[in-house]
């Protein structure tokens, strides 16, 4: 399906982008509709020379070991990139992509990216900028599930949620607007699902986990010392 100059404008990328450049790049770019748990992008695939984002919708990047473990590595929203190393050239697909909601994904050819860049130097550096914050966030993660205590990983995922899509203020304490079942919470930290709810058992009287991946904070100030490792919750 043809993409449109508003799509485009939807990734924070090409927001900035005049409508001249937008309609060089809406000739090399398509969308494409995915329905929810519909595979976008299977581990060690080639990938084609393109770059992804996404328009709408929400998806998972996640990895699975040689022992058959699955790990969510990260959930991404509406207007992130994704399989960056494509942009590159001759890269495979480092992790699997799964819809996690019915979703639309852009795809722009990498000859109309480089193009761009000629014109517009500041796009390769907000691709690079990507490219860090992606690295830096696996480091951290790789060096929470060899380190951290389940409970700490737990209380920064619950910390990092709440900042990517924000809360509401409620009269009981802060609700999270992101949905996040167990399963979800469970494969991104390293755990099973029967030690997710345990671990939110422990913690009831800080963090409430309702039907629906509702998550409720009532205390953030002790969410945020466990998160640092300096809260027992035993004590």
């Amino acid at each position: 399906m043809q993409v449109t100059v508003e799509q485009l404008q939807q990734i924070p990328f090409f927001s900035r982008l005049d409508l001249d450049q937008l309609a060089q790049l809406q000739t090399h770019a398509m969308v494409k509709q995915y329905l929810r748990g519909e595979i976008i992008l299977h581990e060690g695939d080639r990938l084609p020379d393109k770059l992804f984002a996404v328009v709408s919708g929400r998806i998972e990047v996640k990895k699975t070991a040689s022992t058959g473990k699955e790990t969510i590595l990260r959930t991404l929203p509406a207007g992130e990139i994704f399989a960056a190393p494509a942009l590159l050239g001759n890269g495979s697909s480092p992790a699997t992509v799964v819809a996690q909601q019915d979703c639309q994904i852009l795809t722009i050819e990498r000859t109309a990216i480089l193009a761009l860049i000629q014109n517009a130097p500041e796009v390769a550096l907000q691709i690079i900028a990507v490219l860090t914050e992606r690295l830096q966030l696996l480091h951290q993660a790789v060096h929470g599930l060899v380190s951290e205590r389940a409970l700490v990983r737990l209380a920064q995922y619950i910390q990092q949620a709440a900042i990517a899509e924000g809360t509401d203020a409620t009269p009981q304490g802060v609700l999270l607007r992101s949905r996040l079942p167990y399963y979800q919470i469970a494969r991104s930290i390293g755990i099973t699902y029967e030690e997710c709810v345990r671990l939110f058992k422990q913690i009831q009287a800080i963090v409430t986990y309702h039907r629906g991946g509702k998550i409720l904070v009532l205390d953030r100030a002790k969410l945020d010392a466990i998160a640092q490792g300096e809260y027992d919750v035993y004590r």
